[in-house]
């Protein structure tokens, strides 16, 4: 009768399984204090896997600065939020306490994959452009925060991106550095190793370094100006030709260019912005100061399926110029900057709908992520 009852509490195990794989994250770190047999399968990889594959994107992160008091030093902080949550009243949305992470004022959120965050801890040396950088990796809800990086020293011209490599089962970390005279390298760090990886002639850098690498497909990508000359550019200098999305292969450590839309034909107004949402990869840019036009690759890697998404009027949006911060809900909900720094408006395209939101100024800086909860803790 072993092998019978064997058998049976693998299918039960099984089951148990199928059926918590199913439940909410936060939910599901309670369930491990039902019993040990329970606490065993939730932590075991094979599920943490199973139950990220089956978690729904319902939140973003928001990576937020309260200004400093005048006894106290500026707050950074992590808030983790629903898009409607966020939409429906964003002015107690990054003071929620029981979704609000402290941050040092010397951290970065450098990105967001699988639940975890990549936090980059900057400190700048007094009187000279260097600084000394380490990055480490949070779990918001389970409390996982991971060793630090090696230190590397960088230069205030430096972009970052996080993202997952399948193939190794790890979690990297990019860097672009620009030196003085244009030159760019790469730096890459794996958490499961120990050192730093340089990876020589990057072919372009991110004329914000604000804009951290957007993760697809095992890859980061980057919209650069090519062959950057110098410490500063002048975008009303720049030609189409110079513009290039770079995608960087964690899994080979080697990158390539990505073509730009066929239907771009001149620089935009105001820089680009580029997006992911699901399997998609988004540019986001004005026409003429006229008009917000949103790209859409629906099939990573295939130029080819570049399709142009929505062109709307700044006229309809109500909007001066345009800033694109955003894309939510599979594409279909974009954020974009308003006329005024704490003004954010909210464009639906399932219903042409519009809704404008004032950021007040106790919040006076935030970037938004994608994010999703998640039971992951590399090694």
């Amino acid at each position: 009768m072993a092998p019978q009852h064997a058998t049976a509490a693998l299918l039960l195990c099984e089951v148990v399984m199928e059926i918590l794989s199913w439940f909410p994250a936060k939910s599901v770190t309670r369930l491990k204090l039902v019993c040990k047999s329970w606490n065993s399968i939730i932590s075991h990889p094979h599920f943490v896997k199973l139950h990220l594959h089956r978690s729904p994107k319902n939140a973003i992160l928001l990576f937020t600065r309260t200004p400093a008091l005048t006894l106290e030093k500026e707050k950074w902080g992590l808030v983790l939020t629903s898009v409607e949550s966020f939409i429906q009243n964003p002015s107690s949305t990054p003071d929620a306490q029981e979704n609000r992470h402290s941050l040092h004022v010397e951290d970065w959120v450098s990105g967001s994959c699988n639940g975890l965050v990549c936090v980059a801890h900057i400190l700048c040396h007094p009187n000279n452009d260097i600084c000394d950088i380490w990055f480490r990796l949070l779990n918001p809800l389970t409390g996982f925060i991971s060793e630090n990086s090696p230190c590397l020293r960088i230069n205030v011209h430096t972009a970052f991106g996080f993202g997952y490599d399948e193939s190794s089962d790890s979690y990297k970390v990019v860097t672009l550095i620009r030196d003085s005279s244009g030159t760019v390298t790469a730096q890459v760090y794996s958490f499961r190793g120990s050192s730093w990886k340089t990876i020589n002639s990057f072919p372009a850098f991110p004329y914000c370094v604000e804009d951290n690498g957007q993760f697809i497909g095992g890859t980061l990508n980057w919209l650069g100006v090519r062959n950057p000359h110098g410490d500063d550019y002048d975008w009303a200098a720049v030609t189409l030709d110079m513009l290039m999305i770079v995608s960087f292969d964690l899994k080979s450590d080697t990158h390539k260019q990505i073509l730009l839309p066929k239907g771009i034909d001149e620089v935009p107004r105001e820089e680009p912005t580029l997006g992911v949402w699901g399997n998609s990869l988004y540019l986001l840019h004005d026409y003429k100061n006229t008009h917000f036009i949103a790209w859409q690759m629906k099939e990573f890697g295939d130029e080819n399926s570049w399709t142009q998404l929505l062109k709307i009027s700044f006229h309809h949006l109500g909007v001066e110029r345009l800033l694109p911060v955003f894309i939510f809900e599979n594409g279909n909900i974009f954020m974009l900057r308003g006329r005024h720094r704490f003004e954010e408006v909210f464009y639906d395209r399932r219903d042409n709908s519009i809704k404008r939101i004032n950021i007040l100024a106790n919040n006076s800086y935030f970037i938004a992520f994608d994010y999703v909860e998640s039971l992951v803790q590399p090694c």
